[in-house]
């Protein structure tokens, strides 16, 4: 929980730091500040799949040692670039490689995280363990408009990256010291029937990673993660512009009120993976898994379409928060699900879902501000729902207990 909290501060920092100050010190235009953003989600994507195959591999205490470590290097050298350079087209290069490295060194963190789940927690509380661990992830970015905020205006945003990178090595040294993961006897290749018993669904050896490009619900999972990660990170990346730039509601206030939704995100993870666990039971494992991640994506896009619409800050604040909250809601579902159906395979599985978390995540930095530059920033805000409607369609169709794997006699 630790790690994913100060990972995701370092990682959302950077739009902090660039609507504070890069984008008015080095005239850098929204459109090309996103593809600074863009840069670290790219190849976060793209390395995300070798990332499930190291974890696999080597573990999931040494996959998130490196993204601890790494996370740290290129967090401190994002400040030592204000310091070389005061060309704005050497700036933007140079953030632009520095963040792209920082994500090829946080690959590891949700699939490995996920895969650290599912060695150590029980079938019955997996949901809400991972809807834990993510949701510290989001109290991550609550904080950071808020926290990273006041240390840009303290001490410039140059030395405000070293500080948070220092913290964050000195918060993975401790981690490695303390962390020692007991895997449970394969309880992945056991999922609960419709009465809410476990039985066995392993009858072979995986028939190898490809075997998971072939299963429907990966596939799927994976299309409705990236419907998850679009709706986030338009919210993560350009919120607070949208607060500040586009609504005039003051930086003092803009700090808190891009915020709250994070925050309610953070508060509905653990309480969506809960319900997740718990509706098991009365509906069979399959549509408990299901309910919570299908009705949380709709009501999400929902309740984007009335923050849009509403005028008054505090009901455009409440409506955004619910709407992100629901959204989060969904995330245990998911987690549990990758890692399940992928059996002996969970990281490599829970690696080709968070590829689609991402690949529709670095589109929103972009997307957004294009589409508000030709029609409105309403239209580029509210386009979110449509991409999270389509989404939530997909869990008619995954199942669980579809794993990815073939008989062996």
């Amino acid at each position: 929980m630790a790690l994913c909290f100060i990972s995701h501060l370092n990682r959302i920092s950077m739009a902090v730091a660039g609507d504070e100050r890069i984008m008015k010190q080095f005239s850098i235009a929204p459109e090309k500040m996103g593809a600074i953003y863009s840069a670290f989600l790219l190849v976060y994507t793209l390395c995300m799949i070798p990332g499930g195959f190291f974890i696999d591999r080597f573990g999931a205490r040494t996959a998130l040692m490196v993204v601890g470590f790494g996370s740290a290097l290129f967090g401190a050298l994002t400040g030592v670039v204000g310091f070389l350079w005061a060309g704005a087209a050497q700036i933007w290069l140079s953030l632009i490689v520095v963040r792209g490295l920082m994500g090829f060194f946080t690959t590891p963190l949700h699939p490995g995280c996920a895969r650290a789940v599912a060695d150590s927690a029980p079938l019955p509380r997996r949901s809400l363990v991972n809807g834990l661990v993510n949701g510290a992830a989001l109290l991550g970015i609550a904080c950071t408009y808020k926290v990273f905020g006041a240390l840009v205006a303290r001490v410039d945003w140059t030395r405000a990256f070293l500080i948070t990178g220092v913290a964050t090595a000195l918060l993975t040294g401790p981690w490695i010291l303390v962390s020692r993961v007991r895997p449970q006897s394969r309880r992945e290749d056991s999922s609960p029937d419709g009465d809410g018993k476990e039985t066995s669904q392993q009858k072979g050896h995986t028939s190898g990673w490809s075997a998971l490009l072939g299963n429907r619900s990966v596939i799927l999972l994976t299309l409705s993660y990236a419907a998850v990660g679009y709706f986030q990170y338009l919210f993560f990346y350009w919120m607070h512009y949208y607060f500040d730039e586009v609504l005039h509601l003051g930086k003092t206030a803009c700090q808190y009120y891009a915020g709250i939704p994070p925050l309610a995100m953070a508060i509905s993870m653990p309480l969506g993976g809960w319900l997740s666990d718990r509706l098991q039971r009365p509906l069979g494992y399959r549509w408990g898994r299901a309910v919570v991640p299908l009705g949380g994506m709709v009501a999400g896009a929902g309740l984007l379409g009335l923050g849009v619409a509403a005028k008054e800050p505090a009901w455009i604040v409440a409506w955004f928060s619910l709407a992100l909250g629901a959204v989060g809601a969904c995330e245990g579902s998911f987690w549990s699900t990758a890692v399940e159906v992928g059996g002996r395979l969970g990281g490599i599985a829970a690696a080709i879902v968070n590829t689609g978390g991402n690949g529709g995540g670095l589109l929103a930095p972009v997307v957004t501000p294009w589409v508000s530059k030709y029609f409105h920033w309403q239209v580029g805000i509210g386009l979110g729902g449509l991409v999270c409607l389509l989404g939530a369609l997909c869990w008619f169709w995954i199942d669980p207990r579809q794993r990815a794997e073939t008989t062996s006699h």
